[in-house]
């Protein structure tokens, strides 16, 4: 399915799909990017029956020492079982600071880049499934479906058998369940 255009008005069929896509596929792992939490509420409800993961932003994205997700959002949705991990970026992290510093860039951000074609959220799904698989919060060798977007909300959703990061050029998408067609 495609979407007219990027965005959070996208949010809610994409969640609705991410779930019936896991149910038809039997998918037990959904990996959400979610910087505040909210998006990744919206999987409570299949949390007792699929693994949800949520990632965040790292520490510093949102300035020095900083992180969106407030300890309290943090606890409640552990509370509702969802596992959430914040960690380095694996599609950008030190190599960031280099490209900013040298004016060039790297290979990981070329590679970023590239998934960019698809979309910022297909970048966004091939890169916290890494970071989940590289947290031990999914386990390697199994399809899981990972939801992004473009900024706030989710807008993509894709099946993928994501690899560690030191061999991410062996991470696979499966299937593009749902992006912006107007990206």
């Amino acid at each position: 399915m495609h979407f007219d255009s990027k965005g959070p008005q996208n949010t809610a069929e994409a969640v609705r799909l991410a779930k019936e896509t896991a149910a038809e596929r039997n998918i037990g792992h959904i990996v959400v990017a979610s910087n505040y939490g909210d998006t990744a509420e919206l999987f409570a409800d299949v949390a007792a029956e699929r693994h949800i993961v949520c990632v965040t932003h790292a520490f510093g994205y949102a300035g020095r020492g900083k992180c969106e997700m407030t300890p309290e959002r943090r606890a409640a949705l552990q509370a509702m079982g969802i596992d959430v991990l914040t960690t380095t970026h694996v599609l950008s992290g030190a190599e960031r600071a280099l490209s900013k510093s040298f004016q060039g860039y790297g290979p990981v951000e070329i590679m970023a880049r590239t998934l960019y074609m698809l979309g910022q959220g297909t970048k966004v799904c091939v890169e916290v499934a890494v970071m989940a698989l590289d947290a031990g919060l999914i386990p390697y060798g199994e399809d899981i479906l990972a939801v992004g977007g473009s900024a706030r909300g989710a807008d993509t959703v894709a099946v993928v058998a994501p690899s560690h990061a030191s061999s991410i050029l062996d991470t696979r998408i499966r299937g593009i369940v749902c992006k912006p067609w107007d990206f």
